[in-house]
């Protein structure tokens, strides 16, 4: 069913030095592992996303470029789509129940998840499949077996399960299974080596238990750091402070922008190919104020967004941020929304989707946040209609010309 042809399997010490190394918040078993990089086997490496929304942010995006440090030495990416776990709610650094998400609502988010993947690894090379191709079909008894493997004292012991329990808070008997079917999962594709995030550990580690259970050699595991969002929090859409890998170019950009400089290090590090030694340069200019950090987060931004998008665009994202933000002037391009003349803006923009609702719409009038660019001043009638030609900033960085027909 998936029959790729095998890339030859890179060995490099120096490689492997910095896909154990770069980001990494801990390898397990970390010397099994080195050895079976080095040995010149090609390994299968998993990693699994239940598709929880319908966006991949450049946190999430820190393990898919470590699965590419993988795929670039030769090894096999097996790319797990949560259909099902989607369905059940990893409680992974989650202090309270999470809900169940419908089908529909999966379905949904999953639209341009392949799409989106494709920006940082090589589909070609990348084996695509949804766990609910096995799960569907495990029964009670199957499920029984595997909770066998584990007691209610370990999963108490993890952190998020021992702080709610201690609040008193609802622990689903739901939530237990997901570590369970995460590790089946690792059983199933036969996993040498699994990538996830460090709040990921104790799923992880279940895939290990899993496999020695059923007679399989144990996955090894490596966990890549956590990166923070643009305010310095826990990067959550929640919390407006996440960079998206779909954000056109020029939001891209002005979001990097408005970092904190603490974390403009560990930006560079994650997020960009920027080689060790140019990082510890950038970081000991910072430390000695030797250089303007916006200036060097523009650098920070340059390189982010021409991964995703190439040089050119991240040239031209660069212009309109300092056109729109140093020069006060306006983008290049700018899109535009032809509106009956006489008819509600909100109505229109809200129809086009640039904004999300009319009822954002009149949240964005009353926090001062839409701009009449042609007189420099905000919008304070939430009834405005089409007359004129207008050309209106709707937040820090997005305008939308409207055009009265």
């Amino acid at each position: 069913m998936f029959n790729f042809s095998l890339k030859k399997v890179n060995t490099s010490p120096e490689k492997v030095e910095e896909l154990l190394n770069r980001g990494v918040e801990e390898v397990f078993v970390a010397e099994n592992l080195k050895k079976k990089l080095l040995s010149g086997r090609q390994l299968r490496i998993k990693f699994g996303i239940d598709p929880t929304g319908k966006h991949i942010h450049i946190g999430r995006a820190v393990v898919l470029r470590k699965l590419k440090a993988f795929q670039e030495l030769g090894h096999r990416i097996v790319f797990i789509v949560g259909d099902f776990t989607a369905q059940i709610g990893d409680p992974s650094d989650k202090l309270e129940k999470r809900p169940i998400l419908s089908t529909k609502d999966i379905r949904e988010n999953l639209t341009t998840y392949r799409q989106q993947v494709g920006k940082i690894l090589d589909l070609s090379h990348t084996e695509f499949r949804f766990n609910g191709e096995w799960l569907k079909k495990l029964n009670f008894q199957n499920i029984t077996e595997l909770a066998e493997m584990f007691s209610v004292g370990q999963m108490l012991e993890r952190r998020n399960f021992k702080e709610r329990y201690k609040k008193g808070g609802e622990i689903s008997l739901r939530e237990f299974l997901y570590p369970l079917i995460q590790g089946y999962d690792s059983f199933y594709v036969r996993a040498d080596v699994e990538v996830g995030g460090f709040d990921q550990l104790f799923n992880l580690k279940a895939g290990r238990v899993i496999q020695k259970h059923y007679g399989l050699s144990e996955q090894d595991i490596l966990t890549t750091t956590m990166l923070e969002g643009t305010d310095g929090r826990k990067m959550s859409t929640t919390w407006d402070n996440v960079i998206n890998v779909t954000d056109a170019p020029e939001d891209m950009f002005g979001k990097i922008m408005s970092l904190h400089d603490s974390l403009i290090e560990k930006y560079f590090l994650l997020c960009t190919d920027i080689p060790r030694g140019e990082i510890d340069r950038i970081t000991k200019t910072l430390q000695e104020h030797s250089e303007n950090p916006r200036d060097i987060k523009m650098s920070l931004a340059r390189e982010i967004v021409s991964l995703y998008y190439g040089k050119t665009r991240a040239e031209k994202a660069k212009k309109n941020f300092i056109e729109i933000f140093q020069k006060k002037g306006l983008p290049d391009e700018i899109p535009s929304v032809s509106v009956s003349k006489g008819a509600s803006i909100a109505d229109a923009l809200a129809e086009k989707g640039v904004v999300s609702s009319k009822s954002e719409w009149r949240r964005l009038i009353s926090e001062g946040a839409i701009f009449d660019m042609g007189i420099g001043a905000k919008i304070s009638n939430q009834n405005i209609v089409a007359d004129i030609e207008l050309v209106l900033k709707i937040g820090k960085r997005k305008f939308i010309k409207i055009i009265p027909q």
